[in-house]
């Protein structure tokens, strides 16, 4: 058992090591299994590829014996950098300054990982009742694969999965019980290339364009009618979102292709299953081509026993939703789950990313509450 892991430091080291969803997490992995392994954990790792052909690694980590228990879940991949990104920002050297720990990944999420990571180091095994688990996947900032991975090839898992669970994204430390799903709709349209002066060409911009205009009307629709809200979250709209792409056509050429991609923000109880039929009706009428792909959204009671355990945990008040999305998706059908994390996810994703040192800190308290409540007693 190491008792001496420092959060800061940890999650220093981690940001150092650069693991960008578009490589191979390989090296995090290695380095935190070595962590991992000194903390008193059982290890297991789990390896595929991606659909790019990159090695991605998964660990699986359990510390105690018996069935049940109490896990934490995260994630040891990052966002990219944007294009363009200012020279004087050094994303993998992580520095602390005027108390924030600045780096990528330091609020995605290698700083709440690492104050799981210190919490459940500090638990002697003999004191536990029930057993203290860490998943840390792979994929998550591109579609959650590493969890699901780990959901269907997982040995420890599937010897016992724990009755409850953290996914230690950021929130500011304040229990979350639900979060937004998504629906990505891909439309495509169809046309022939020619140049424009011959009137031989057909313009896939002028076959999407009444599909286009009816999604206009269905986006102020969704934001108008409360039929389709849940109050629970803010916004309590489906967010309905169009990017276009005509592969930038040039204004003397018929477009040959054009790609409409919409995204809704789905909510539990909101009745976005009538906004899918919509789409689908709409895309099949303009003889357009259309795939949907899905990502659920998340709830648990309020009232459920880990919510309450992460109040009592937090002193929180109240638990609350969030309107992004998590690997809960993949988790829910598992174990009673809760959101619960340092950091703001409006630090997440930027240049300059940063994580207050004392929110980190006070994580490790929190996380260790949760573990002398669900574990030990």
């Amino acid at each position: 058992m190491d008792t001496a892991l420092n959060v800061v430091q940890l999650a220093q080291d981690m940001v150092a090591i650069e693991s960008e969803s578009r490589i191979s997490n390989e090296a995090i992995c290695d380095f935190l299994e070595k962590v991992l392994d000194q903390a008193g954990f059982d290890v297991e790792r789990l390896v595929y590829t991606d659909a790019a052909g990159v090695s991605k690694h998964n660990l699986v980590a359990r510390k105690g014996a018996g069935s049940g228990g109490l896990g934490f879940f995260s994630h040891t991949d990052t966002v990219p950098g944007a294009p363009g990104e200012p020279q004087a920002w050094k994303p993998f050297k992580p520095a602390v300054a005027g108390g924030r720990l600045v780096g990528r990944g330091s609020c995605d999420m290698k700083g709440p990982l690492a104050a799981t990571l210190v919490a459940a180091a500090r638990v002697d095994p003999a004191h536990l009742k029930r057993p203290l688990w860490l998943a840390l996947t792979a994929d998550e900032e591109v579609g959650y694969g590493g969890a699901y991975h780990v959901s269907a090839h997982s040995r420890l898992f599937n010897e016992s999965w724990p009755h409850f669970g953290v996914v230690a994204e950021p929130t500011n430390l304040l229990p979350v019980y639900a979060h937004k799903g998504r629906v990505k709709f891909t439309v495509t349209a169809h046309g022939v290339s020619a140049h424009a002066s011959t009137d031989r060409g057909v313009s896939s911009n002028f076959l999407v364009a009444p599909f286009l205009a009816e999604m206009a009307e269905l986006h102020q629709r969704l934001r108008t009618d409360v039929h389709f809200w849940n109050r629970e979250f803010d916004p309590p709209t489906n967010s309905l979102n169009m990017v276009l792409d005509d592969g930038g056509c040039a204004t003397n050429v018929t477009a040959a292709k054009t790609v409409c991609t919409l995204d809704l923000r789905t909510m539990p109880n909101d009745r976005h299953g009538e906004v899918v039929a919509i789409v689908t009706e709409a895309a099949e009428k303009h003889n357009l081509e259309l795939i949907a792909d899905t990502f659920d959204p998340f709830y648990i009671s309020p009232d459920s026993e880990i919510v309450q355990a992460a109040l009592t945990a937090t002193g929180a008040a109240k638990a609350t939703t969030v309107p992004y999305g998590t690997e809960a998706a993949v988790y829910k059908d598992f174990f009673g789950a809760v959101i619960l994390g340092p950091g703001d996810i409006a630090q997440a994703h930027t240049v300059g990313e940063w994580i207050e040192v004392a929110q980190l800190e006070t994580a490790v308290d929190v996380y260790g509450r949760l573990i002398e409540l669900l574990c030990m007693q």
